[in-house]
């Protein structure tokens, strides 16, 4: 009995520290991320956006680091990195999460990061043109 107690304990911990490995794919996720000024929260230019370009920026090209080593290759925020952030990498691929982030706060979120988060910011490696092309690739290929 005591012997079945234990392995019960520790199959119950264990299954506790792989959710909590892989929180990344959580859905939905909490977030206190301030919201974007009104003119910029607002914008949304992906309609003269290149997805495919933002493809390449997410995937490899984006600097200091492509966006898929936190956010991971199809942006369920389980990028290898990603996987020591707290809070983990925004899930992109979750309808709940992404429902109320407009284009215009994604722009904003890239372009100046998310303090109290890992998301660094690109506006001063990425031209605002590229950003609002990784932000069509997200929302045309990432979100569900």
């Amino acid at each position: 009995m005591k012997k079945s107690l234990i392995a019960l304990v520790v199959a119950v911990l264990a299954m506790f520290m792989a959710n909590s490995a892989f929180a990344g794919g959580d859905c939905p996720q909490k977030r206190k991320t301030k919201k974007a000024p009104g003119a910029v929260y607002s914008q949304d230019k992906t309609g003269s956006a290149d997805a495919s370009k933002g493809k390449e920026l997410y995937t490899k090209k984006a600097k200091p680091m492509a966006c898929q080593m936190c956010h991971g290759a199809k942006g369920a925020g389980d990028g290898q990195l990603g996987k020591a952030l707290k809070p983990s990498p925004r899930n992109f691929t979750c309808a709940k999460t992404m429902a109320d982030v407009s284009p215009g706060q994604m722009f904003h979120i890239i372009k100046n990061g998310s303090p109290g988060t890992g998301m660094a910011p690109f506006g001063k490696t990425l031209s605002d043109k590229d950003i609002w092309n990784v932000v069509k690739y997200i929302r045309e290929e990432l979100m569900k």
